[in-house]
């Protein structure tokens, strides 16, 4: 039977956890052992080079006095406070003429040839015990003479020096080894846990919990920024969610209305003997009914392809010569409203904008001003510069009005007041006209208009960004 390993061992994060202690343990060895040769290498080689200099003064001793001066200057040497060299010089017969040691440690090469020797020596200490002390040095046959000297040095140092080198390297080894792993755990539990929240956020969002969120620890980092667009998408889904099942009941409700009145007249009419004219006249009544079915359906295909990006393309245009032309269209349906209107155009008002969608943004909230002010009322339509280097499209009426706890929620789809249940419409109007700004990157306001209390009347404001003429 296969075993499976802990969730958290198989994470990508311990994962790359691992990878990177290995690395990491990998360039520490490296480096560790780049310490230790160099620092071996740079003892050796000074001591080599040390050597080379002794055997070079003593040998420009030994060419230009002989044996003679070669004795004297070992002499000189051996007394000299505070070297570190040891010396021992034999003639050809093989009797010391001078020297640390009784004898050689080992026999001089046949020939001019040089032997390096390894070996101990006893030397007294200060309160009288006797100690073996390590050693290594050069043997040398000397030329034209027949005698041979060595030159050593005392390797106790040298070798305790290593010893902690190595000692060090030992000990630092596993010890980085474990604190690498061990940071890469933390780190990596860290990242998993914090990866874990956001996958329990999902699955809970996924069994049907809407409000849950990721959290939020503040520290600015990726899981951060992840969770605060993770939360944004929710809130999204959350939206749409509510507005798919708003929406549904909404059209189960406007479409009722309409289908029966439909289906009653059209049982009437079958149940009674027709004439041709009220065959006509309910056919006509008919055909009506089914184009505001008709025109519903299309203005939420319209919203939805309009939120989803389907639709649009946006140009530069001025929005002066669309609001006169507005203005012209609206001033005759006013007129026999009963309604006063008049319309204040600014000139060289230029948007980035799709002609189309604001066209239809600016026809419904003129056509609900007309449908919702009672005759006598008054309507306002203007364009002007808005504040922060925008355009304000208005429009005033003296109606109703909308109160302030309603306005964010008449601008969903199919919300409609309960006053306006008796006029015909969808509720999407004002919905696509939110839509409109949003794509545009422009605001949707909506105020009252400064009527007495009872009818204070509506101030809609489409506001999108001006783009200055360059000539």
């Amino acid at each position: 039977m296969k075993l499976a390993l802990p969730t958290f061992l198989r994470t990508t994060t311990f994962k790359l956890a691992l990878i990177y202690s290995a690395m990491f343990a990998a360039f520490s060895a490296a480096l560790l052992v780049y310490l230790y040769y160099s620092t071996v290498y740079y003892i050796r080689t000074e001591s080599e080079r040390r050597m080379d200099l002794e055997f070079e003064q003593l040998g420009n001793a030994y060419y230009t006095g002989g044996m003679e001066r070669l004795s004297q200057s070992v002499l000189e040497r051996m007394t000299r406070t505070g070297s570190t060299y040891f010396y021992y010089l034999e003639d050809a017969s093989g009797r010391k003429i001078a020297g640390h040691f009784g004898r050689l440690p080992a026999a001089p090469p046949q020939s001019d040839l040089v032997q390096t020797v390894y070996f101990t020596f006893e030397q007294k200490e200060p309160d009288g015990t006797i100690v073996e002390r390590p050693a290594a040095g050069r043997i040398v046959r000397l030329t034209n003479n027949g005698g041979a000297l060595l030159v050593a040095f005392d390797t106790a140092q040298q070798t305790a020096i290593v010893g902690r080198i190595q000692r060090a390297i030992f000990i630092a080894a596993p010890i980085g080894l474990i604190l690498s792993l061990l940071g890469g755990i933390l780190i990596s539990r860290g990242a998993a846990r914090r990866a874990d929240e956001l996958a329990r956020t999902a699955e809970a969002v996924m069994g049907g919990e809407l409000e849950r969120r990721a959290p939020v620890r503040g520290s600015g980092d990726e899981f951060d920024r992840l969770a605060s667009r993770l939360n944004a998408m929710l809130d999204q889904i959350e939206k749409l969610v509510e507005s798919t099942r708003h929406t549904g009941n909404a059209i189960a409700h406007d479409l009722r209305s309409p289908l029966s009145r439909l289906r009653n007249r059209l049982e009437i009419a079958l149940s009674e003997p027709m004439s041709k004219e009220s065959a006509e006249a309910t056919l006509g009544e008919t055909v009506e009914e089914v184009d505001r079915v008709l025109g519903t359906f299309n203005a939420i295909l319209r919203l939805a392809r309009l939120e989803a990006g389907a639709e649009g393309e946006r140009v530069r245009m001025d929005v002066s010569g669309l609001g006169e032309e507005l203005a012209e269209l609206f001033d005759p349906a006013c007129e026999e409203a009963g309604l006063s209107f008049k319309s204040n155009i600014s000139r060289n008002m230029t948007v980035l904008a799709d002609r189309d969608l604001v066209g239809q943004a600016l026809s419904n909230l003129l056509d609900n001003a007309v449908k919702y002010t009672p005759e006598g009322g008054a309507i306002t339509f203007s364009i002007t510069r808005g504040p922060n280097n925008t355009v304000d499209m208005i429009v005033v009426d003296s109606g109703p009005g909308v109160p302030e706890e309603a306005r964010e929620r008449v601008v969903q789809r199919f919300q409609r007041m309960d006053s306006a249940r008796t006029q015909p419409g969808s509720g999407l109007g004002l919905a696509l006209v939110d839509s409109v700004a949003d794509m545009h990157g422009g605001d949707f306001i909506l105020t009252d208009a400064g009527g007495p209390p009872e009818a204070p009347g509506l101030k809609a404001i489409l506001r999108l960004p001006r783009v200055l003429n360059i000539c």
